[in-house]
């Protein structure tokens, strides 16, 4: 039996998706977790044959989840399900070795396909809608998410505005402006705008 730990923040949409895969035979759903952190937990009591992970979810999203189980040599494989195909998070996706990135649309069969391959035959497995728009997506770095923080920032939200309206926590938000200040080797948020805007991201 492949053990799965499935994570996504939608909690209707995670729950059909693991019903789904229950289904399968071979397939057993052990764990859901409905943010990152939820995950790192479930991991220091037990071992998966594979992860499918959403990109965004709180506390720690998908990519975040995946930096630490690299870190601490972890043998688990990783399946990101996303609605996020752009460029900048295939990228790191790619740096961080994740074995599969699909977009949950993927119908059901072909996700069932993609975690045999990756379990049984260690494949890697990226949806050709993925690979196209990675293709297309490349010359800008920033992830949609990145751009709607950055164009709330240019509004003048603060760090806790930009959570709520985005959904997210305010530590996560943080982690962004993190992550583009290196992106962007900017010295501030407002500088972030500056660059993105000189150069056309957003």
């Amino acid at each position: 039996m492949i053990r799965m730990l499935l994570a996504d923040d939608q909690n209707m949409l995670r729950g059909a998706m693991a019903a789904m895969l229950d289904l399968e035979e071979d397939f057993v759903v052990t764990n859901q977790a409905a943010n990152g952190e939820e995950v790192l937990q479930a991991l220091e009591t037990q071992t998966f044959d594979l992860l499918i992970l959403d990109i965004e979810m709180p506390k720690f999203n998908g990519l975040e989840v995946v930096k630490q189980l690299r870190q601490n040599s972890r043998i688990e494989k990783v399946l990101m399900l996303t609605t996020f195909s752009t460029a900048a998070y295939v990228k790191e996706a790619m740096k961080l070795k994740v074995e599969g990135y699909l977009l949950k649309d993927t119908p059901s069969d072909q996700l069932a396909h993609a975690v045999r391959d990756i379990v049984y035959h260690g494949r890697a497995v990226i949806s050709p809608e993925i690979t196209y728009q990675f293709v297309q997506g490349i010359d800008n770095p920033l992830s949609e998410r990145e751009k709607e923080i950055l164009h709330l920032a240019e509004k003048g939200f603060s760090t806790k505005q930009i959570a709520a309206e985005l959904f997210l926590s305010p530590g996560t938000v943080r982690n962004y402006f993190s992550e583009l200040l290196d992106k962007l080797g900017a010295q501030n948020r407002s500088h972030a705008v500056y660059i993105a805007k000189e150069k056309e991201y957003i």
